[in-house]
């Protein structure tokens, strides 16, 4: 049954976005059919429908999570929506265990056989899982190279099937680098541009992973791509329990919300906030019973974020952090180019002459063979 929930602004309570548009956004329960929610603005502008998945993964089992996952874009689609954004490391789930205990060679090597590799079979059933239904896939994964390390990655793929975007996180957080290595120079770019056809045409999306959204360089470089639509990735996250709390406020499903308003603030763009859900089974996989995460069901906190900062949709269901479902909202896109004829913090509201940003975004190869010929100097960019 779809949760009748729906939240309606008009511009008598939103008065800084365009004049005479109602906007409406709409959660459902997974596996629930998607409710049909219109949007009937009285001036014509553009308005995508988005989709951020609330769901748990089938925790280290690659076939089990791309088969829930291409289920979750097919239901998407159904939904009208065009962009569907999945958490951080959601195949084949968030190794939680990290915060509960250093070291578990065990589940590290299952974890390892259960990543996803960026040339397999599965990548192709999800690129074709969004070829058919046309709908552009945000995806978040442990990604296994050839050498069998693992990496934060994510994935943008386009509504025609192809992998537009891959990148790995720059600098897992702390307790993630006993699992995952580092990104390197081409991992900065993460903003790409994705044709939706007509009307809609190119629309430029980005996204970073977790703690990213605490890096001050690395999200004004992102915001330097121009984007439109940004996907803020998040493993479960739980509620602050307290001052006694031993781990940060920034790790709560608060703190983490705060940093995706900052960016949504900070940028100008909407802020797809998609987080995942870890039940009792996951806590039982991973053992994470006295860890400072997934120590109980719940994780899920998903929501859309406008671009100046509000968050624009309902919880999930009654609220509770371990529902699983879709969080879907109609974007009207002209809400951007209103927010930042406020605060445009590459353009009008920038000193450049003052401070600028240098990048490098040359890889870093372990292997230079022995006369090779010199290297160009690294690309530097400046914003």
């Amino acid at each position: 049954m779809s949760i009748a929930s729906c939240l309606k602004q008009s511009n008598e309570c939103n008065p800084l976005f365009c004049k005479n548009t109602i906007r409406i956004y709409g959660v459902s329960n997974h596996h629930s059919h998607s409710p049909t929610l219109t949007l009937t603005p009285r001036t014509t502008m553009a308005t995508i429908r988005v989709a951020v998945i609330q769901a748990e993964p089938v925790w280290l089992d690659l076939a089990g999570s791309v088969r829930k996952a291409c289920e979750l874009i097919e239901e998407a689609a159904k939904g009208d929506a065009k962009i569907v954004a999945f958490a951080e490391a959601w195949l084949s789930g968030y190794p939680a265990w990290i915060w509960a205990r250093p070291v578990d060679p065990e589940l590290q090597t299952r974890y390892i056989y259960n990543s996803l590799a960026i040339e397999s079979d599965e990548m192709e059933q999800i690129k074709a899982t969004a070829k058919k239904n046309s709908i552009a896939v945000v995806l978040g994964f442990s990604e296994r190279s050839p050498s069998n390390s693992v990496y934060i990655a994510q994935a943008i793929i386009s509504p025609q099937g192809e992998l537009a975007l891959h990148r790995r996180k720059v600098k897992p957080t702390h307790m993630e680098r006993t699992i995952f290595g580092d990104g390197s120079g081409r991992d900065l770019t993460n903003v790409v541009e994705l044709d939706f056809g007509a009307p809609l045409g190119k629309i430029k999306v980005g996204t970073l992973a977790c703690w990213e959204h605490t890096q001050p360089l690395l999200k004004y470089h992102s915001i330097t791509q121009g984007e439109v639509i940004h996907i803020s990735m998040w493993p479960p996250i739980d509620p602050f329990p307290g001052l006694d709390h031993q781990g940060l406020w920034s790790m709560t499903a608060d703190g983490c919300q705060n940093l995706s308003q900052t960016y949504a603030i900070e940028s100008g763009t909407y802020v797809l906030h998609a987080t995942s859900v870890c039940t009792s089974k996951g806590i039982e996989t991973l053992g994470t019973q006295k860890g400072l995460t997934c120590y109980e069901p719940g994780g899920g906190h998903s929501c859309i974020i406008g671009p100046d900062g509000r968050r624009v949709t309902p919880p999930l269901g009654d609220g509770k952090a371990y529902t699983e479902g879709i969080v879907y909202g109609d974007l009207p896109l002209a809400q951007v180019v209103a927010t930042r004829g406020w605060l445009d913090i590459i353009g009008h509201y920038s000193r450049p002459d003052l401070l600028w940003l240098g990048v490098d975004k040359q890889q870093k190869e372990v292997v230079i063979p022995k006369g090779t010929p010199k290297q160009p100097e690294p690309e530097q960019q400046s914003a």
